[in-house]
């Protein structure tokens, strides 16, 4: 077993429960992690018997364009179609991040952290 990692997805999107969040928008930045097992890429040098991080990257990007009022819904998202889409993934973790959270003090970003295990 081994984990692929892609980390800071940036990404501009409009999530938010804030109306003009949803017209002005901001940056976020996503981490996930996938457990699978990595024995047999790391011997045949195949792209096919891995999870290809690419595919990681594009679901993260097509979930964060729909619009929703709260980030952890994102996260879930994300996760469902890890799962569904990449069957060898065993678990994953997402991480999304919300710079510049418009909320009273100095707060630089906010994150919401979510598992799941097929």
């Amino acid at each position: 077993m081994g984990i692929i990692r892609v980390e800071d997805i940036r990404c501009y999107a409009y999530h938010g429960c804030m109306e003009e969040e949803g017209l002005i928008g901001t940056d976020f930045s996503v981490n996930v992690d996938v457990k699978t097992d990595l024995s047999i890429s790391a011997k045949t040098d195949n792209l096919s018997d891995t999870v290809d991080y690419v595919a990681i990257s594009r679901i993260v990007q097509e979930e964060m364009a729909i619009r929703s009022k709260l980030i952890e819904h994102v996260a879930q998202r994300i996760l469902d179609r890890l799962l569904l889409e990449l069957p060898s993934v065993k678990e994953s973790k997402v991480v999304v991040i919300k710079h510049k959270a418009p909320i009273q003090g100095d707060v630089q970003r906010v994150s919401v952290e979510m598992n799941a295990i097929r």
